[in-house]
């Protein structure tokens, strides 16, 4: 799991930093100057357009990866309850698991939702939209951007860890079940 967590959140991670740095080389498109240049506006526009179609496609890697992590705790956990209860184990194995489900999922979660709060910045700072002020969120929207990307960037490594950590829970929980088979001469 944790090579295919990795290549996904260094695959979500260089997506959100190509995104940003698409946004800092178009500017702000509401500056007055850009005006007087018709065709630099327009190509700025085209680029504007990419800026946006890949922030949205970098939400939506970043959202899957982290419902990866989720649906992963989720099912490594279940299976953790099972063969801890199947082959009366220390229920100690299930708490260690449990709490790195608990302690990983508000990471997760609030990743995608800091994602789509930029998303949403982005979106009021459009000034293709009709709606009179967007160049008040500019600001707000490139700030949200760094601030997210900080924040997705150490979510990834907290969920890394995490999952390290789970790794070894389940193989301390397959080192009992092989101890307990070859004591019960089953095989394993």
């Amino acid at each position: 799991m944790i090579r295919i967590f990795t290549t996904l959140s260094l695959l979500a991670g260089s997506l959100v930093v190509v995104t940003l740095l698409l946004g800092l080389y178009i500017g702000d498109l509401h500056d007055p100057s850009l005006l007087a240049n018709r065709d630099a506006l327009s190509s700025l526009v085209r680029l504007a357009i990419i800026h946006k179609m890949l922030g949205l496609a970098s939400a939506l890697v970043v959202v899957f990866v982290n419902s990866i992590v989720v649906t992963y705790f989720i099912g490594t956990g279940r299976w953790c309850k099972e063969v801890v209860e199947t082959y009366s184990l220390d229920r100690t194995l299930l708490r260690r698991s449990t709490i790195l489900k608990r302690r990983t999922f508000p990471w997760a979660v609030v990743c995608m939702l800091v994602i789509v709060g930029v998303i949403a910045l982005g979106a009021a700072a459009d000034p293709g939209r009709p709606n009179p002020g967007t160049e008040l969120w500019v600001t707000p929207h490139l700030i949200g951007a760094f601030l997210g990307l900080a924040f997705v960037v150490a979510t990834f490594f907290v969920e890394a860890q995490r999952i390290r950590e789970h790794h070894v829970v389940i193989g301390d929980i397959l080192a009992e079940v092989k101890r307990i088979r070859l004591e019960r001469g089953l095989e394993v």
